[in-house]
């Protein structure tokens, strides 16, 4: 069974950053596709990045140029880091897997398996 750990939520101020951090594991694959996913209250869960078995990221209009997604095979991590937070950032931060893929696979309803989630605040 698959089991993701997301880490490294928090409080802080606009312009702010943050990182997170997933480790995955019981994974049956070498190089699953992995992503970020959020989730703001009263909205729908949105994808944030996502990184393909090749290693290609993909990133919502809404964070290119502020979010860089990458991933450690070795470590079986994948992170996310977050730099000119904005107040609308604020929202759970989810960590999701599948098997090996090539794209960017942002609905969420293609992502079987999902970590608990980490707090993001931004505020203004």
């Amino acid at each position: 069974q698959v089991q993701l750990v997301e880490s490294g939520g928090g409080s802080v101020q606009s312009g702010g950053s943050l990182r997170l951090s997933c480790v995955v594991s019981g994974s049956p694959y070498e190089e699953p596709c992995m992503a970020w996913f959020r989730q703001a209250p009263g909205k729908e869960r949105e994808a944030v990045a996502t990184v393909d078995s090749g290693g290609e990221p993909h990133y919502a209009d809404s964070v290119k140029g502020r979010f860089t997604v990458s991933r450690d095979n070795r470590l079986h991590t994948l992170s996310l880091q977050m730099n000119s937070l904005k107040p609308e950032d604020t929202a759970m931060y989810y960590c999701a897997a599948q098997g090996r893929c090539v794209g960017a696979f942002f609905s969420r309803y293609e992502w079987p398996s999902w970590g608990q989630g980490t707090q993001v605040t931004v505020s203004s």
